[in-house]
């Protein structure tokens, strides 16, 4: 099993907590959680899409937070009445509860969701603030005379 100790270093820097809290998030396994299967997508430059399978849940069965750079997936079936009289002699459907999280990049907005045929579509895009986009800055060029010199008025 290999951990690593990340408390020397929360004493010579300032701000990184959260990225010490992520790193320690990516080296614990996730239990082998395997349920929902999941895809995620490139859908553009800065689209991207998580589809989930899940088959059997109603919309109103899952509820999906993002908050703090985390996009939390919630999904519990309501448990279902036999009111027909009818016998379940096999379940190979699953119908268990379940909660997955992803770790959203900064800037990474969920656009929007929407379930189709057992399939749960979660739309993100990428949207970089204008100020930290790289900025392009020209050299102007001095035609003629390159030395040029500073006058300066001397007191006396």
């Amino acid at each position: 099993m290999r951990h690593v100790d990340f408390s020397p270093l929360y004493r010579s820097t300032v701000g990184f907590d959260r990225l010490f809290g992520m790193l320690d998030t990516l080296a614990q396994p996730e239990g082998g959680q395997s349920y929902p299967p999941y895809n995620i997508e490139k859908t553009g430059e800065d689209a991207y899409r998580i589809s989930m399978a899940v088959a059997g849940f109603a919309e109103d069965e899952i509820s999906i937070e993002a908050h703090r750079n985390v996009l939390t997936i919630k999904g519990e079936r309501k448990e279902e009445t036999e009111s027909d009289g009818s016998e379940l002699l096999y379940r190979g459907i699953a119908s268990r509860a379940f909660e997955r999280r992803f770790q959203l990049a900064d800037h990474v907005d969920v656009v929007g969701a929407a379930l189709r045929n057992g399939l749960l579509h979660i739309d993100l895009k990428r949207n970089i603030p204008e100020e930290l986009k790289p900025r392009k800055i020209a050299i102007a060029s001095v035609n003629g005379d390159t030395s040029r010199q500073i006058e300066a008025k001397t007191v006396n």
